[in-house]
Parts: structure tokens; sequence; C-alpha cells
């Protein structure tokens, strides 16, 4: 039983040290913005939240592309 319990352990471990940083930029905001959206909208705060996610980090990332003007 003892073996149960450590081998998932050591996997978790080893995939949160070895993992690189994550690059999600615009998803925090997304997700909260969206999750209250869902919430209030229908009691959907997850689903929300998974949307706002994602076009947090659409608009993120067509804002990255987009050349700096002086």
């Amino acid at each position: 039983m003892h073996r149960v319990l450590v081998i998932p352990a050591a996997i978790a471990l080893s995939a949160t040290l070895l993992s690189g940083p994550a690059l999600a930029a615009g998803c925090p905001k997304g997700a909260v913005v969206g999750g209250v959206a869902g919430h209030y909208a229908g009691n959907h705060g997850l689903l929300g939240a998974g949307a706002g996610c994602l076009i947090g980090r659409h608009y993120a990332n067509k804002h990255a592309r987009q050349p700096d003007e002086l």
C-alpha cells in the first residue's frame, strides 16, 4: 500500500521540478473575468474560466505579433 502512494507522489514531484515556466500570457486575467461572467450567466464558472483563458491567450498572442509603434 505504501508503494501506491509513493510512486504517484514521485511522478508529481519530478513533473513539477522538471517543468519549465508557464508562458500563458493573458490566461489568468481571462480566466478570472470569464469565470465571474460564467458564474453570473448561469452557474457555469468553470466553463467561463476555460473560455476566458483561451480568449485571453488569443488576444495576448495577437498583441505580441503587432509591431511596436513609435
